[in-house]
């Protein structure tokens, strides 16, 4: 590398360094918040940064702020890929596999028409049904990511995390009662835990709570429906791609670099290239990064933004979260 060139990145990173260290701060905090209270470290860190987010006005933070928001979400997006491997798809068997397709493929299908019913743009309700079939607040950020830049992404964004971050919370309390209730058996629980509440952090506190079998099913399921995110990535790219075509707007590339590096990480964690370390490391920066991210996001949001929403964007993700479990509990009990 050429001196120049090295002076160059030397810039850039004092440039970017004050709203990258505002960003990492934000973090921390929630995460010591998270750990200490019991609530969704999303939920923190957006409520953290939208109180600090005189930050992302022009001045120092600014620049690093915004690449939070969108490099290090990128970056936290692909190492999702550490979590899964194909033989853990594998393991699960033909039932649960159709189950999370089916579940996913509809829930988002209905939730774009009903979108544009509601007189929101058919991309809102990919949002919101990726995030509710998917897997919460990660895969909003990182359909966020793929979709291109747009004056109201960051708030449908900011929007769409606190309120799946929000049923995702309730579903953990909710629905393992609703199992218990209808006797489900451990594997059948789990799968049923699994495939319909939306973070992994609340699947994995719902399914371990009431067993080990019932946690151990319920991760497999939920990690199976976060390997749908590329799938979906590529359907929202492919989306705007024809839009922006039909526009003669620039169109954005058909798979995101971000895309391509969560495949490559499945398949290397899949192979058993990568130790167990590695790969718990990968698991943890990731989240760290998209941790970072929503902590940028909400620097970058003002609460009146917020308040400008109204309440069909509520009923429409209460609609989509109660028609997925309606969904897959008919498909559980079909099955049974």
């Amino acid at each position: 590398m050429s001196t120049l060139a090295l002076a160059g990145w030397q810039a850039h990173g004092r440039t970017l360094f004050p709203g990258v260290l505002a960003s990492g701060v934000v973090a921390a905090a929630a995460t010591f918040l998270s750990q200490h209270y019991g609530a969704p470290v999303m939920l923190f860190a957006l409520l953290l940064g939208m109180a600090m987010n005189f930050l992302s006005a022009d001045g120092p933070c600014k620049p690093g702020v915004e690449f939070s928001a969108r490099q290090v979400l990128r970056i936290g997006v692909a190492l999702l890929g550490l979590r899964i491997t194909v033989a853990q798809v594998a393991g699960l068997g033909w039932h649960p596999v159709l189950l999370v397709v089916l579940a996913m493929a509809l829930t988002i299908a209905a939730s774009m028409l009903v979108a544009r019913a509601m007189g929101f743009q058919g991309i809102f309700g990919l949002l919101t049904g990726g995030a509710t079939a998917i897997c919460g607040a990660s895969a909003a950020l990182a359909l966020a990511a793929a979709l291109p830049a747009h004056p109201q992404k960051e708030r449908a964004t900011l929007f769409t995390v606190v309120i799946v971050s929000a049923l995702s919370t309730l579903a953990m309390i909710v629905y393992p009662m609703l199992a218990h209730a209808l006797g489900f058996d451990p594997r059948t629980a789990g799968v049923f835990l699994g495939g319909t509440i939306h973070d992994v952090a609340q699947v994995v506190g719902a399914g371990y709570g009431m067993s080990q079998e019932t946690g151990d099913v319920a991760t497999l399921v939920k990690l199976l429906r976060v390997a749908m995110l590329l799938p979906v990535i590529v359907f929202a790219v492919t989306l705007t791609r024809r839009r922006e075509g039909d526009t003669g707007g620039p169109r954005p590339p058909l798979l995101p670099w971000f895309a391509v590096a969560f495949a490559v990480l499945v398949a290397v964690n899949s192979v058993g290239f990568l130790p167990a370390a590695a790969s718990t490391a990968g698991n943890d920066l990731s989240r760290w990064c998209l941790v970072m991210a929503i902590a940028a996001i909400g620097m970058k949001t003002h609460l009146k933004d917020l308040a400008t929403v109204g309440l069909k964007p509520i009923v429409l993700m209460l609609g989509e979260t109660a028609f997925m479990a309606v969904l897959v509990l008919a498909m559980v009990r079909w099955a049974a």
